[in-house]
């Protein structure tokens, strides 16, 4: 029997596997005699055994070798990869010969001066197909055309040299370090360059070392560094060509030379190579997916010629037109997905348009409160309201710094559906931010005669089954609560508007879970995490962007000091004035090594050395996350009723908790903190009138961290800051690995290609407009799949 077309069993298993793993959330969760990820590695490696042409099945291993540690976005591309494969587990017949194939079904150790040895090393860097080897793109380039002299050689300088070897010389070093050692030499001088093999066999190091024969010219490229034991410059593990004359070179080397990541033992020649080859069979079978017009209206190479040149550009201009048409690629498909979902969206109407009342609930409510609405706020809430009204329904994102009153404007939102007749769901990441918007609610609402209830894990089971009892006939018009929202069993008579705070803590399946207990719902997801609109686009272009700019009146900005260890007793000196003040104080900690346990611990340590050694006066609490629900809501209820002066704690207070008395949040060890989750655990004083400080301690002595954390002293605008960090972390760091939505991008850098992305998001929308997808076959069958596969994780479970 072909073995590619080698029946699959337990497909049926293996689907209902990922039906329970997806159900909870990514986990990893545990069957009865292993967890999923073992479970499904087993499964896919007997797969591979009776499919070994067929190299989706030894990618798939590959990722779920890792799945157990891998964070929560990778899990879920991972899963996506598994569902997609199910729905055509046999692939294409042997027969059909490899040259012939798509590159995307062709195994990499096919490829000409491939095969299996060199192929298991590019399978380590997620090579798996030919399609996958024309996409690995380089990460810099070589110019040889700009050489430097070695009389010009500076230490720390990244240079290029020519030169003619002079020397060269292979030895063990006392150590048992195999190293080569050649000497390089111009008409200016010499320099030395060395490459550390480790415990090599010394026959394969004697081969090393005839690779470069005396009297060879060579290019050498690499940093420069002073090397003691020679006591002259050399280079360390530089990048090397050999050429035929000096004199000749920039003849003998075409263009800029590619430097691509590589794998233990994988030469950067032999890699480099691999693509040629590739590429000269392979670039033409590349899918056109972008529409021929809109390529001509950009200037943008055919896919064949963009790979061609970002790979082996003879100038900048051509690796700049190269990279931009294959940057554009990459942003118009994850465009045109977002064009696709809100199109979807925008298809199903609301059950009926949403209207505010005269003398109705809204408007007693804004006449209720103590304060005036800002610009900021009414702007937001009239562009909310605007959806409100259409047919289409809304699906919109609210970002506010810290304390810009956006919680107010999600009540507007709520009560202009109650008041037509709708109930309202709002739903938080945790449960202290659950109860803490559950009592602001209770105060705002209960006086206009509505019931608002509190849905979390730790209700006992009769006080649940009257709260969904309420929530069914309608005798509740809103429903507050964390995940206990979506559980099977909560059900609603009329829900008609979601809010979802913190949205980014949140999963698409968990979001869309809610909104499925309502008839297409309005959607409003909040943010207290400013993402720079660049971002926002990438992650969240199928919601509109509502932004408030500016603070309530009365709020004085939060004064920001930077202080290095050694002078923590200013800081102690600082809590102890604002506690005989009558206000109260928070002592954050960092987590350690990721490890919730380790932090917990710390901080209990901390808090136990304070209470002793430095405030024994004063009354000090302690929340980390390894405290159940009930106890940390206990501690912050307590901190509140003022029973403590002060709040030792962990990252857990990051977001949502309201106290008015306290000003001043001291944060140990800042330096492990992003920029953005500094401005949030700032966020957390400054609640009221007061004025209200930040002590930010470190003990780096590091330039470059001390110039990032001040940038905390220069600014209080989250958006400001958002940028800085965005700049300084990347987008992947910035948003969190284990939820950031980011999608998966080979060449696009969002923060470098914001033109770009702002017209490929524009030529998206406008194409799914105005033209039939179907007449583009290879972009509609690009996004079948995709949608496909996102469905299939959205609805599996």
């Amino acid at each position: 029997m072909n073995q590619q077309n080698t029946p699959i069993e337990n497909i049926d298993r293996l689907k209902k596997a990922i039906e329970i793993e997806v159900a909870h959330r990514y986990i990893d969760i545990r069957g009865r005699s292993c967890p999923f990820s073992m479970f499904i590695l087993n499964e896919l490696k007997n797969i591979q055994r009776q499919n070994k042409e067929n190299p989706k099945w030894k990618k798939l291993v590959a990722l779920f070798s890792r799945y157990s540690t891998d964070d929560l976005s990778a899990r879920m591309s991972s899963i996506r990869e598994l569902v997609n494969a199910l729905k055509n587990p046999s692939g294409q017949p042997k027969s059909r010969p490899n040259f012939l194939k798509k590159p995307e079904d062709t195994d990499v150790m096919y490829v000409k001066g491939v095969g299996p040895r060199l192929g298991d090393m590019l399978n380590k860097l997620g090579i798996f197909t030919a399609s996958d080897l024309l996409c690995y793109y380089p990460r810099k380039y070589l110019d040889y055309s700009t050489s430097t002299l070695i009389e010009d050689l500076e230490i720390g300088m990244e240079a290029c040299v020519f030169g003619e070897i002079k020397n060269v010389h292979a030895y063990t070093s006392k150590r048992g370090l195999n190293i080569l050692t050649i000497t390089v030499a111009d008409y200016t001088g010499a320099v030395t360059a060395s490459w550390f093999y480790g415990r090599t066999n010394p026959k394969l190091l004697q081969k090393y070392k005839s690779q470069y024969p005396k009297g060879a010219k060579i290019i050498l490229t690499g940093k420069v560094k002073y090397d003691d034991y020679q006591g002259s410059m050399a280079f360390d593990n530089p990048q090397v060509d050999i050429i035929g004359s000096v004199e000749n070179a920039t003849q003998n080397v075409p263009g800029l030379v590619p430097v691509y990541p590589l794998t233990e033992k994988l030469n950067i020649k032999t890699l480099r190579n691999a693509i040629k080859n590739a590429l000269e069979l392979y670039a033409d079978n590349m899918p056109e997916i972008i529409p021929a017009y809109i390529k001509k209206k950009h200037n943008l190479l055919s896919k064949s010629q963009a790979l061609h040149l970002i790979h082996f550009p003879q100038t900048e201009e051509e690796l700049e037109q190269a990279r931009q048409s294959l940057v554009f690629e990459e942003l118009f498909l994850v465009q045109l997905k977002f064009a696709y979902l809100r199109q979807a969206n925008t298809k199903i109407l609301s059950p009926q348009k949403i209207k505010p009342k005269e003398n109705g609930l809204l408007e007693q409510f804004i006449k209720s409160l103590p304060f005036e609405l800002t610009d900021g706020q009414k702007n937001a809430f009239n562009e909310i309201l605007s959806d409100m009204k259409s047919e289409e329904p809304m699906g919109r994102l609210l970002q506010g710094d810290v304390g810009s009153g956006k919680t107010v404007v999600a009540c507007l939102m709520l009560l202009a559906a109650i008041e037509n007749g709708f109930q309202g769901a709002l739903m938080a990441p945790t449960e202290i931010l659950a109860e803490q918007h559950y009592k602001n609610f209770v105060n705002w609402l209960t006086p206009l005669g509505l019931s608002v209830g509190l849905f979390v894990g730790k209700h006992s089971t009769k006080t649940r089954k009257q709260m969904r009892e309420n929530l069914l006939n309608g005798q509740m018009n809103l429903a507050i609560g964390t995940h206990a929202l979506i559980q099977d069993g909560v059900e609603f008579q009329n829900l008609g508007a979601v809010v979802v705070d913190e949205q980014h803590r949140f999963g698409v399946k968990q979001r869309s879970l809610l909104k499925e207990k309502g008839l297409n719902p309005e959607l409003l997801t909040m943010s207290a995490t400013p993402i720079p609109r660049t971002l926002a686009l990438t992650v969240h272009g199928d919601l509109d962007l509502t932004i408030i700019n500016e603070m309530p009146k009365g709020r004085k900005p939060i004064i920001t000091t930077l202080i290095q260890a050694g002078k923590r007793r200013q800081a102690y000196e600082m809590i102890k004035k604002e506690i005989i003040s009558g206000n109260q104080v928070y002592v954050v900690f960092p987590l350690i090594e990721e490890s919730e346990t380790l932090s917990a611990k710390a901080a209990t340590k901390e808090a136990e050395r304070l209470q002793r050694e430095v405030f024994p006066q004063y009354k000090i609490g302690l929340v980390h996350g390894k405290l159940s629900p009930q106890e940390k809501e206990t501690v912050m209820e307590d901190f509140r009723a003022k029973k403590y002066d002060i709040l030792v704690s962990t990252t857990v207070i990051e977001v949502g908790v309201d106290v008015p008395d306290a000003t001043l949040i001291l944060i140990e060890n800042a330096e492990r903190f992003g920029l953005s989750q500094l401005h949030q655990l700032r966020g957390r004083v400054g609640r009221s009138d007061k004025q209200s400080y930040c002590v930010l301690i470190t003990d780096s002595k590091n330039n470059e961290t001390i110039n990032r954390l001040k940038i905390m002293e220069q600014s209080s605008n989250g958006f400001v800051i958002a940028e800085k960090d965005l700049e300084i972390r990347g987008p992947g760091e910035f948003l969190g690995t284990r939820q950031s939505g980011l999608p998966d991008l080979s060449l696009a850098d969002i923060i470098k290609d914001t033109k770009t992305l702002e017209i490929a998001r524009e030529e998206a929308f406008d194409f799914l407009k105005n033209e039939d997808i179907k007449a583009y076959s290879a972009l509609f069958e690009w996004l079948k799949d995709k949608i496909t596969k996102d469905l299939d994780i959205i609805n599996s479970g």
